[in-house]
């Protein structure tokens, strides 16, 4: 089996990672965890956003009536 190699692609340039710097590689491994924590707040903020807007529901149930 053919062990298939890592590229990073930027404005159309593929790259393959081998070729790159050690500190080039280290800032592109920067890039990937500050990507991925980005998505995982993400979530987070729409898990707090559903959570918001059913508290709201329930506290407009619960509102004296006028």
């Amino acid at each position: 089996m053919e062990k298939k190699e890592f590229t990073l692609t930027h404005e159309g340039v593929t790259y393959k990672m081998s070729d790159l710097s050690e500190e080039a590689r280290k800032q592109f491994m920067n890039v990937q965890v500050a990507d991925g924590e980005i998505k995982r707040l993400k979530m987070q903020q729409a898990l707090a956003q559903t959570a918001l807007a059913a508290y709201e529901q329930e506290l407009v149930k619960l509102l004296p009536k006028k």
